[in-house]
């Protein structure tokens, strides 16, 4: 169980990246009980208008290629910490196989099989994990896993998964 602080994050709202409107949405039942994190297991983005761009492209991959009403993941935040609105607070995802609808899942931009997540994006992820819970969104002792502790998969690569811990700790 993970306890948090109140922090404010700075989010990039869906209309600043120019998501395309949802096919449909389904709002969580409650506060999520979970957190679940992933790696997007693309190269990592730099810069807010290539950051920008990257999360569009994913987004239309996950509606084009994968059938997916939206954007899978609620959150992604950029290797500079940069949060950015996926499907958001209180929406049910679609990131985690028959997982999505009591969590929350966040996408670290980049791949973290080889790569180390940066501190910018683990304190991002912190502060906005603690601004979940301050508003309501996120049960105040909510439970933190890898998409690997859920599934078959690797996500979220091998050293973001060796990071979780820190994202536990307040």
């Amino acid at each position: 169980m993970c306890r948090v602080m109140e922090q404010k994050v700075s989010i990039v709202s869906r209309a600043e990246w120019g998501a395309a409107a949802p096919k449909k949405k389904e709002s969580l039942k409650g506060s999520a009980q979970r957190v679940i994190i992933h790696h997007t297991a693309l190269p990592s983005c730099e810069g807010l208008k290539k950051c920008k761009d990257h999360v569009a492209s994913i987004q239309r991959g996950h509606m084009t290629d994968r059938g997916f009403d939206d954007i899978g993941y609620n959150f992604l935040v950029a290797a500079d910490g940069t949060v950015f609105e996926g499907r958001g607070w209180g929406v049910v995802g679609a990131h985690t196989k028959g997982n999505n609808h009591d969590s929350v899942g966040i996408a670290f931009m980049g791949n973290f099989n080889n790569d180390t997540p940066s501190k910018e994006a683990i304190l991002s992820v912190k502060q906005l994990l603690q601004s979940g819970v301050s508003e309501g969104f996120l049960h105040k002792e909510f439970s933190l896993f890898g998409h690997r502790d859920l599934g078959s998969t690797e996500c979220p690569g091998n050293k973001l998964y060796a990071a979780l811990p820190q994202l536990k700790t307040t």
